[in-house]
């Protein structure tokens, strides 16, 4: 019988994480469970940021007190520390994604796109070095730039998914500079900024996919899910850049769609991998050697 907190693991991710629950059924049976706890420590931590919550910041200085080895105990700490007695959990990574939450308790204002790239690393380039920690890889020079490219390419996505609900909430994610150049993202009116946006996505997730033949486990589930996400972003495409307001949502059907033909190819991967060595993405190489520890 799982243990409660496997299964509240579990629900969480069914409720609050739906692209990424239909993944994580592809994931092997061995990693699974473990995936559902790493979700549930940074959903609830998201949470809690996101709802004003009087509980997160001693949860917060909890992690950031795990992440330096010092004493901790919160049900996030509690989770990590069982995790990390079977993954070499990056330590860095959690101390980096609570920078990130903390920025969001600050609303502290992006201003350039280096800006946006650093908040995207925090808050989720972080998951994906947590993620490829778990999943196991085969070249960690490789791959986990790639992880970081890929949590950074879905933060990207979740922001322009979500522009209307986040101005409702008073929350703002593009950078300064981008609504300067372009104008405030309404509306009928932000076609220009969303191809710009979109496009600084897809190079992360062009710079992502070379690595996800590299993980030991899960390399189908982790396809998948890069394949729906940027499937969001095609759907502001096709939605008209934003011409209504309110999310672009990509069909379930259209999901198991772009789940059947998410095999990665590792042959065609290694290629492209060893073609993009000599550029990979300065950010997130950098990121994953703050993140070590």
């Amino acid at each position: 019988m799982p243990s409660p907190v496997v299964l509240e693991a579990r629900a969480t991710t069914r409720r609050a994480g739906r692209t990424f629950a239909l993944a994580c059924r592809l994931l092997p049976r061995t990693v699974r469970d473990d995936v559902y706890l790493t979700y549930l420590v940074f959903r609830t931590l998201d949470d809690l940021v996101d709802s004003d919550d009087q509980r997160a910041q001693p949860r917060l200085a909890a992690v950031e007190a795990w992440s330096e080895h010092r004493p901790a105990r919160s049900p996030e700490a509690d989770v990590l520390g069982e995790l990390d007695t079977r993954y070499r959990i990056p330590h860095g990574a959690l101390w980096d994604f609570c920078q990130g939450m903390r920025d969001d308790v600050a609303r502290r204002t992006i201003l350039t796109e280096e800006d946006l790239d650093l908040y995207c690393y925090r808050v989720a380039g972080t998951v994906g070095l947590v993620m490829a920690s778990i999943l196991g890889v085969t070249d960690e020079e490789q791959a986990l730039p790639a992880a970081v490219a890929l949590g950074q390419a879905m933060q990207r996505t979740n922001i322009l998914r979500d522009i209307d609900e986040d101005r409702a909430h008073g929350r703002a994610y593009i950078a300064q500079e981008t609504v300067d150049r372009f104008g405030r993202p309404l509306p009928g009116r932000r076609e220009a900024l969303l191809r710009d946006q979109i496009a600084r996505a897809n190079a992360l997730y062009e710079l992502a996919a070379p690595g996800i033949p590299l993980l030991r486990n899960g390399a189908y589930a982790v396809s998948c899910a890069a394949r729906m996400y940027r499937e969001i972003l095609m759907q502001i495409e096709r939605d008209g850049y934003g011409a209504r307001p309110g999310r672009s949502v990509v069909s379930v059907p259209r999901k198991l769609i772009l789940a059947a033909g998410a095999r990665p190819r590792r042959a065609q991967a290694a290629r492209r991998s060893r073609m993009g060595r000599a550029g990979a993405h300065a950010s997130s190489s950098a990121a994953v050697s703050r993140s070590a520890s």
